[in-house]
């Protein structure tokens, strides 16, 4: 198990203090498809480079909703009763020995994986990739959603005077998007095609923007989802379709919508057709960046891209992402406030009304618990 704990053993946030009197430490615990229960949940002891923390902000991921109704997110399969959660933020309540960058008090946003440190990805910068990897609420290792963790204090960031703590728990998604512009070279001569306006595809937009792409087009299916799109700064928004046999009508609309040629796409759906669609859309020499995992085999039209030197680039997580984000945050270069739609108390009533809301898609973006 990671360093988030394991069942059985505070409760609502006064202070940045444990207050000499320690209450039960609550979880939401996932026990079976769309069965989630707030149960006590026991931390480890606070090592020497570890913190506590005691959560206030609390997103809802795509993943997560896969766990709750398929007990699996591609091949993370939940064998047993897990702690759910990753996207999180909070106050530090107590420190190890040898954690000398935080107090008691700061307010902080956690990086949710924890690497080994000594496998070859990790030394050469790709802990992303670790094979050791425990990352929260991904099994078998226990997620944040709930009253405490315990954490390393190295992979714990103190939050900037103006951004707010639920600012903080969404660095987790926008570091999805940051670390595939990274990944593709995103930069000021590069015109991107976001395929795909969920929440995913909108924080890749955000970041895209902040990379200073000049033309950003995004393609959805739903009209809504491509109005907030609209709003938070892409150029032009293009509707599609789910039929696959539109793929060449579609591309034509997206390229005029562009006016210039597509440079990088993202695909942030991940279906047959999406990423159809960015392979053809995107010109000679550019690059299609696989974000979303909406389907775990793909079948594409690779033979035409590989003839144009299109390259596929695909990425899993992040890396080395949180300074950037929160700089991003501070300086305003980036607002993730319009994504948060929807707000949840910790009880277990709104536990299972907030997973409701998230699965249900309608207008939600990014659900959050505030507890």
């Amino acid at each position: 198990m990671g360093k988030g704990g394991k069942p059985d053993g505070g409760d609502g946030f006064e202070e940045a203090s444990r207050d000499g009197c320690e209450q039960e430490n609550m979880a939401v615990w996932l026990l079976g498809v769309n069965t989630l229960k707030i149960q006590p949940f026991k931390l480890p002891n606070l090592g020497p480079r570890d913190v506590l923390i005691r959560l206030k902000a609390v997103g809802i991921c795509g993943s997560d909703v896969h766990h709750f109704k398929n007990m699996r997110c591609a091949d993370f399969v939940v064998k047993e009763p897990m702690v759910i959660g990753h996207e999180c933020a909070g106050f530090v309540e107590e420190v190890g020995s040898e954690v000398k960058h935080l107090v008691p008090g700061d307010r902080v946003a956690l990086e949710p994986g924890i690497n080994c440190k000594r496998c070859e990805l990790c030394k050469q910068g790709r802990y992303n990739l670790c094979p050791e990897m425990k990352f929260f609420g991904s099994p078998p290792t226990h997620g944040c959603l709930a009253n405490q963790v315990v954490h390393p204090g190295d992979l714990c960031f103190k939050l900037p005077d103006n951004v707010s703590l639920e600012e903080g728990a969404m660095c987790e998604p926008l570091s999805v998007g940051v670390h595939a512009c990274r990944r593709a070279s995103v930069g000021p001569e590069t015109n991107v095609l976001v395929m795909g306006a969920g929440p995913i595809g909108l924080v890749t937009l955000l970041a895209a923007r902040a990379f200073e792409a000049p033309r950003i087009v995004v393609a959805d299916v739903n009209d809504h989802c491509l109005s907030i799109a609209k709003a938070l700064g892409a150029h032009e928004i293009v509707k599609v379709s789910t039929n696959i046999e539109e793929v060449a009508e579609e591309v034509a609309k997206i390229k005029e919508a562009m006016g210039t040629r597509v440079d990088v796409s993202f695909d942030c759906a991940g279906f047959n057709k999406t990423m159809a669609t960015a392979l053809s859309a995107t010109g000679s020499g550019g690059k299609v960046c696989l974000v979303g995992m909406g389907q775990r085999e793909l079948t594409l039209p690779l033979t035409s891209a590989a003839a144009r030197e299109v390259d596929v680039i695909g990425i899993f997580r992040y890396k080395n992402t949180w300074p950037l984000c929160l700089e991003l945050l501070r300086s305003s270069k980036v607002d993730v406030k319009p994504l948060i739609t929807h707000r949840f108390g910790f009880s277990q009533k709104e536990v299972e009304k907030a997973f409701e809301t998230s699965a249900g898609g309608g207008n939600a973006i990014k659900v959050m618990f505030n507890l």
